[in-house]
C-alpha cells in the first residue's frame, strides 16, 4: 500500500475507533492505572547493559531506568529476578546470574544483594516492584560450561529435558513442583516484593521438527489423560501451588502472570478470539481463563504485541475479547514497545500506534493499565512515542488500584502532627496509624482544605515511601512540586494497594498540633 494511502487509512480508523490521541482535550486522565515497564535481564537485554559491568555503573544504569519511567509517570516495574535457573539474589536453590556477574555462581564484587538493593530504590521513587521469574526455563542454550556446579542441571539431571536448543524442567514432576515452589516462597518470605510475576513460558513455544519428550512423564503420571489434558493439568496445579503458597506467607502480596496474548482461536473453540494465531491452550497449554475463574492470579497481563488492525490477531479484537472474558482479577495489556520501527508490519512505523493502543485500551471500563516491553526502547529511543504520551496519555500521575482480591476499606485517615516549609522543602509528619501498614504517601494539592478533588490525577503532587520512626511518618516535598498550591490533602496507601480517605492541610504556615499532657496516674 502506498505510504499516503496507508496514512489516510490510519487516520479514519482512529476516527472511528476511539483514536484521541489527535486531540487532547478529549484524553481522560485515569487517576488510577497500573502503568508498569519490563526490565529483561536475560542475556543482558535491558539490564545490567553487559554482564561484566561493575557494579557502580549497573547501580547507575538501574537508576536511569526507574528516573527515565518516574519523569514519564509510570508507577511499577516488573524485573527479572531468575530468568534460566539462575538468581540476582543469594539463594538457598539457585547459582547468582551470570548476567549479573559475569560468571553464573559468583556473587557481585563489591557484594551486594541486588534484588533488595533494586527493591528499595523502587519503593522510593513510587514504584511497584513486581519480582519477575522464569519458572520453567533451566538453560538459555545448551553451553554446560558457562552454568555453575550448583546448577539444577548438575544436581538433578533427572529434572531435565532437552528441547529447541535449551534445557527445560519437567513441568510433571512432582518433585519439580516442589522446588520451584521453593524458589517462588524464598522471594516472597526474604524480600518486600508487591507481586510475583510470571510471564508466557510454561511449556516451551513449538520448534519444528523437534519433540518435547516428556513420555516417561506422562507413562508415570498420565492417569488417563489425553497428552494435552494433562500438560494443562501440571501448568494449572503449579499456578495453583504457587497462588496458595504466596498468600500464606504474605496475603498481601500479588500474584500475576502475562500470558500469550491469545487464549484460543475461534476456529478451535467458539469461545476462542477472531485469531488465526499460536495459543496458550493449544499451544502452550496454559489455561488463563481457567486460572481466573477460580481466582488463583491477582492480575492477567495478556501479551498483546500486534497493530490495532493486524489481519491475524488484532490488538482491537484482542482488547475486546480479554475485558469480555477475563474476571475476578484486574486487566492489563502488554504493549510491544520492541517492535517500533522494527516490525513488518508497517503499523507500528507511526509514532500514534502505542498512544493510540492506550487509548483504545481506556474506552473499556475494566482494563486497568498497561506494560511495556522492554525499558530499554523508550530509553534514548523511540523519543517521538515518548513524547506523545507524556505529553497525553501519561502527562498526569496514576496510583494503581487494589486488584480485585485484595481490596478493602482502611479504617485509618492520616492525621496531622507537624508541617514546616523553608524556600526548597515543605517536610509533614503524619502519625503512625494504628491498624493499617503504610507502603506509600499521596499527597494532592488544591486551592483550598474544602476544595481538593483527590479523585482528580492532575491533582497529584507526589507519591512518596512511607517511612516511620517513633510513631511518626515524615516525608519531604520539593517546594516547586507544591509551592503553587494553598492547601494539600495527604492519604494512606497500605500494602494491598488501597487508599483511606484524605486529610487535608492549610500550608500558607507552619503549624504544629500539640496534645494535651496526660494526667499522672502515679501522683
Amino acid at each position: 500500500m502506498h505510504k499516503n494511502q496507508y496514512l489516510l487509512y490510519s487516520i479514519i480508523f482512529l476516527f472511528f475507533f476511539g483514536g484521541k490521541a489527535f486531540s487532547q482535550e478529549k484524553i481522560i486522565y485515569p487517576k488510577n492505572e497500573f502503568r508498569g515497564v519490563w526490565i529483561a535481564t536475560v542475556v543482558n537485554i535491558d539490564w545490567p547493559k553487559t554482564a561484566i559491568d561493575n557494579v557502580e555503573k549497573e547501580k547507575a544504569d538501574y537508576l536511569e531506568i526507574l528516573n527515565t519511567y518516574k519523569k514519564l509517570n509510570y508507577n511499577a516495574v516488573i524485573v527479572q529476578i531468575r530468568s534460566v535457573g539462575d538468581a540476582f539474589y543469594p539463594s538457598e536453590f539457585a547459582p547468582w546470574s551470570r548476567f549479573l556477574t559475569g560468571k553464573e555462581g559468583t556473587a557481585p564484587n563489591p557484594y551486594y544483594d541486588a534484588l533488595e538493593w533494586m527493591i528499595e530504590e523502587a519503593h522510593n521513587r513510587g514504584f511497584e516492584f513486581h519480582a519477575w521469574l522464569n519458572p520453567y526455563r533451566a538453560t538459555f542454550d545448551l553451553n554446560k560450561n558457562l552454568l555453575s556446579p550448583n546448577h539444577d542441571i548438575f544436581k538433578h539431571p533427572e529434572w531435565m529435558i532437552e528441547y529447541g536448543g535449551k534445557y527445560y524442567y519437567d513441568p510433571a514432576l512432582p518433585e519439580v513442583q516442589t522446588h520451584l515452589t521453593k524458589v517462588v516462597k524464598e522471594v516472597v518470605d526474604k524480600y518486600d516484593i508487591d507481586a510475583i510475576h510470571f510471564d508466557d513460558y510454561f511449556y516451551p513455544y513449538a520448534v519444528p521438527g523437534k519433540v518435547f519428550n516428556d513420555t516417561a512423564s506422562y507413562k508415570k503420571y498420565g492417569s488417563g489423560l489425553s497428552l494435552a489434558d494433562w500438560r494443562r493439568a501440571n501448568v494449572s496445579n503449579f499456578v495453583h501451588t504457587i497462588s496458595t503458597t504466596i498468600k500464606a506467607s504474605k496475603p498481601w502480596v500479588q500474584f500475576g502472570i502475562s500470558p500469550f496474548g491469545v487464549w484460543r482461536n475461534k476456529s478451535q473453540d467458539p469461545k476462542g478470539s477472531e485469531t488465526q494465531s499460536t495459543s496458550n491452550y493449544d499451544d502452550l497449554y496454559a489455561d488463563p481463563v481457567l486460572w481466573m475463574d477460580q481466582k488463583w492470579i491477582d492480575y492477567i497481563m495478556p501479551q498483546l504485541y500486534w497493530s490495532m488492525n493486524n489481519p491475524r490477531a488484532s490488538y482491537s479484537k484482542l482488547v475486546k475479547w480479554w475485558s469480555e472474558n477475563a474476571n475476578n482479577t484486574a486487566i492489563y495489556i502488554g504493549h510491544a514497545s520492541y517492535k517500533i520501527r522494527g516490525d513488518g508490519d508497517k503499523s507500528w512505523y507511526f509514532a500514534t500506534e502505542i498512544p493510540t493502543q492506550v487509548d483504545f485500551a481506556r474506552s473499556f471500563k475494566n482494563v486497568n493499565g498497561s506494560a511495556y516491553f522492554s525499558a530499554k526502547w523508550f530509553m534514548s529511543k523511540n523519543l517521538d512515542v515518548v513524547r506523545l504520551l507524556g505529553d497525553n496519555q501519561y502527562k498526569y500521575p496514576s496510583i494503581p488500584a487494589a486488584v480485585p482480591n485484595l481490596k478493602r476499606i482502611i479504617i485509618d485517615n492520616p492525621v496531622f502532627t507537624e508541617f514546616t516549609k523553608d524556600n526548597s522543602t515543605y517536610t509533614f509528619s503524619i502519625k503512625s496509624p494504628l491498624n493499617t501498614k503504610v507502603r506509600y504517601i499521596v499527597i494532592y494539592g488544591g486551592e483550598h482544605i474544602s476544595k481538593i478533588n483527590t479523585n482528580d490525577a492532575t491533582k497529584i503532587i507526589d507519591k512518596v515511601r512511607a517511612v516511620e520512626k517513633d510513631g511518626v511518618i515524615s516525608f519531604s516535598i520539593p517546594a516547586e512540586k507544591i509551592s503553587m498550591y494553598k492547601a494539600c490533602a495527604v492519604t494512606f496507601i497500605d500494602y494491598f494497594a488501597n487508599e483511606s480517605t484524605p486529610a487535608a492541610a492549610d500550608i500558607k504556615k507552619n503549624f504544629k498540633i500539640y496534645s494535651p499532657a496526660q494526667p499522672n496516674e502515679n501522683r
